[in-house]
């Protein structure tokens, strides 16, 4: 039995590992892939973000919010895209030019993603507390 929870346990490990590898590298380039935002919080719960060019003009750092409190991230990009609040299973179509807003009051606490569906860009991150 403890071979079969060691081997368990390594290949949990393995898997980890494997999986962690390839995004460590695009911690150093946020807006453009899957990579946690590493920027300074913003205490305000509000978000304008741009999407050009394949780039995204990030607020400051990631959003960082108390529980409870009311967010708002507003999204304009120069291509369709669909934008994803993960955790909270938000999500709106991106139409060119043209300003989606995300309102949700953050009533689960951790850290959530915000990011493009079709372009897979991290626009930012909630950290709800």
């Amino acid at each position: 039995m403890r071979r079969v929870v060691a081997a368990l346990a390594c290949a949990l490990v393995c898997v980890l590992v494997a999986g962690c590898g390839p995004l460590a590298q695009t911690h150093h380039n946020p807006g453009n892939s899957h990579e946690v935002s590493t920027g300074r919080p913003s205490a305000r719960p509000n978000a304008a973000i741009t999407i050009a060019g394949g780039k995204v003009s990030l607020p400051s750092g990631w959003l960082e919010v108390a529980k409870g409190r009311p967010v708002s991230i507003t999204v304009t990009s120069d291509v369709a895209d669909e934008v994803h609040v993960h955790g909270y299973d938000l999500k709106a179509e991106l139409r060119p030019g043209e300003p989606v807003t995300l309102r949700f009051t953050a009533d689960l606490t951790g850290v959530f993603q915000v990011e493009t569906h079709r372009s897979k860009l991290v626009l930012t991150q909630v950290a709800v507390r």
